[in-house]
């Protein structure tokens, strides 16, 4: 049986290796897939590597020879769609805004509460998943409308718009059984049933 989170892992980049222990702990305890980094280009070297990053990101502030919040604009520059949460020692409610400006998913001070940290995981977890299956979704639309002739793109838009196989008919000088084989095959290609759902798709694209 696969556990949700074998595919997807909770990535503690701390500097402190006690720090880092103690979370490799908690989270290994409660059935997360854990990876740990020393430094924050030791967890940016891990992105070149063949299997994409998925999961969260749990990163110190403080750290050298990047600092977090340095680590989390190339995350953010590279357009990485991980949720990132801070963890700091030193709270400092600016550096905690402009963090969350950018993206960040939370900012945790330290002492934390165990119990409250993993309910934070499990929610940057729940977001991640719902934003890879809007990815995904993204992609399959993309090429559902990748498929299409260029001429079938032109019966998909009136479609779309509402208008009747005459009015596009008369519009792209052709017959109205040409409209009616071009609809099919927009339909059939975009597995959609109605106009409705043209104009829905189009609008999720």
């Amino acid at each position: 049986m696969t556990h949700p989170y074998d595919t997807v892992a909770v990535h503690l980049v701390d500097d402190e290796a006690p720090v880092r222990e103690a979370l490799e702990f908690l989270f290994s305890s409660h059935g997360f897939n854990v990876r740990s980094y020393a430094s924050g280009p030791a967890f940016l070297a891990a992105l070149d590597g063949p299997t994409p990053v998925r999961g969260c990101i749990l990163l110190d502030v403080r750290m050298e020879p990047m600092s977090g919040l340095q680590v989390h604009d190339t995350l953010v520059a590279r357009g990485v769609p991980v949720p990132v949460i801070f963890l700091t020692g030193h709270g400092d409610i600016p550096m905690a805004v402009e963090a969350l400006k950018k993206g960040a998913f939370d900012f945790v001070e330290k002492p934390f509460g165990d119990a409250a940290l993993v309910d934070r995981v499990r929610d940057a977890l729940a977001a991640e998943a719902a934003q890879q299956l809007r990815l995904a979704e993204g992609d399959a639309r993309g090429a559902k409308l990748a498929g299409l002739t260029p001429r079938e793109q032109d019966v998909m838009h009136r479609v779309a718009a509402g208008k009747l196989n005459k009015v596009i008919a008369d519009e792209m000088h052709v017959s109205m059984r040409t409209v009616e084989v071009y609809r099919a095959r927009v339909y059939a290609k975009l597995g959609v049933r109605s106009a409705a759902e043209v104009a829905t798709l189009l609008a999720k694209s």
